[in-house]
């Protein structure tokens, strides 16, 4: 990255995690904890292993959910409906830091892997569950995807436009949820090395997590009784603050959000002390009550101007602005290329660019482990926890587990 820092070890060097995992929720929290060096055993089912893995096959067979959040990580598959699959598991969590999930309601209780069986056998265990709506509620039950949950928390109503709401495009719930499990985890992990309790149980709700974050609209409606309408590419919060196409046909985006970025606004970027000087524009709560007048002018002036030229004067002017961009436009970014933010990941079909993780740590360059076949680490990982190798062959023999699928399935 054009820097020179002197090598450290990773952050969680030592730190192994087993996951039960499927989607992206709990993928995103453990590919987090392996990007900071933790070791991350992602036990699977032998047939078909995380669903995830079928999604679509865009990535030369592989699909492209998949490959986002499980670089870096090693799978074994395990069958966990039978007895010797369950044994084995238990074999596997003696010897690991913190246990994560986000299976179906009701999974865990199956295994015989509540907090509190966990407890009791694995006591220095950190155990993390991610699940859509935590207990103890009218919903608890129900299956959740990152739409669901997104639709009951109200995302989607303050998402798209009046009249036509719009779930936002990434999965915002599943990997909000997975962050927020991650920074439990290292939370935990801090408490446990500073003498605190010796495991601990986590749960983190996929709709919780998106109450929080609706939580400016929360509270908005909560004291002035208004549902505020989405707006597309704008706030209902301040203005200006939208997208607006300009003369060469691209789309520039402007904001600001105090009233002496508006003075400068109007003034040293469009050249029009008038709305400067409007009574009707002088705060942002005016400027939002008058937003069509106010957008009406600064679309006009826009659309008489190229965005090289825009973005230029902004700049000068302090004025917050960007380049609306297409996903193929952002994957040739300058702001990625330039800063060498792609590197090379090796997988099942051999190697593909993948992002560096935002954290940007002196003197640590993050691993970027390869992404797993189903089953490629069974046979060493099951070894090394002390099985012997008839006792692998036998769990081979009954189909409990899986030695290594190469490529797609």
């Amino acid at each position: 990255m054009g820097e020179h820092h002197t090598a450290r070890p990773a952050p969680l060097a030592g730190v192994t995690v087993v996951a039960l995992e499927q989607a992206v929720s709990a993928p995103m929290c453990t590919r987090t904890l392996a990007d900071l060096g933790a070791r991350v055993l992602k036990v699977e089912n032998p047939d078909g292993g995380d669903f995830a893995r079928h999604y679509d096959d865009v990535v030369e067979g592989l699909a492209a959910h998949f490959v986002w959040v499980n670089r870096g990580k090693e799978s074994v598959a395990l069958n966990l409906k039978s007895a010797a699959g369950l044994e084995v598991l238990h074999r596997l969590l003696d010897h690991a830091d913190v246990l994560v999930s986000n299976l179906a309601p009701g999974a865990t209780a199956r295994l015989g892997i509540t907090p509190a069986e966990l407890a009791e056998h694995h006591p220095d265990l950190i155990a993390v569950e991610i699940d859509g709506f935590g207990a103890g509620g009218p919903l608890s039950g129900k299956r959740a995807y990152d739409l669901l949950v997104q639709a009951e928390a109200g995302v989607c109503a303050v998402t798209g436009l009046a009249g036509a709401p719009a779930k936002p495009g990434p999965p915002v719930a599943d990997v909000s949820a997975g962050l927020y499990a991650a920074i439990s985890i290292l939370a935990t992990l801090y408490a446990r090395a500073q003498g605190g309790r010796r495991g601990s149980a986590v749960s983190v709700s996929l709709f919780d997590t998106m109450a929080e974050v609706m939580g400016y609209q929360l509270t908005y409606t909560r004291h002035s009784g208004i549902e505020q309408q989405p707006l597309g590419m704008s706030s209902p919060a301040v203005a200006p603050y939208g997208a607006y196409p300009t003369r060469d046909n691209q789309t520039v985006v402007l904001g600001t959000t105090n009233d002496g970025e508006w003075q400068r606004f109007s003034r040293a970027l469009m050249n029009r002390p008038d709305l400067a000087e409007d009574a009707r524009l002088r705060t942002n709560p005016d400027r939002v009550r008058h937003r069509d007048l106010l957008d009406t002018e600064i679309r006009a002036w826009c659309a008489d101007h190229d965005l090289a030229d825009i973005q230029r004067v902004a700049d000068a002017a302090g004025i917050g602005n960007a380049r609306y961009n297409t996903p193929a436009e952002v994957l040739v970014h300058p702001q990625l290329t330039d800063r060498a933010r792609w590197r090379a990941v090796d997988t099942p079909v051999g190697p593909i660019p993948s992002l560096l993780p935002p954290p940007i740590i002196a003197g640590f360059e993050p691993p970027m482990g390869a992404v797993p076949a189903l089953g490629e680490h069974t046979l060493a990982v099951l070894a090394e926890i002390g099985l012997t190798d008839d006792e692998i062959a036998l769990l081979g023999v009954y189909g409990l587990i899986g030695t290594g699928t190469v490529g797609p399935r």
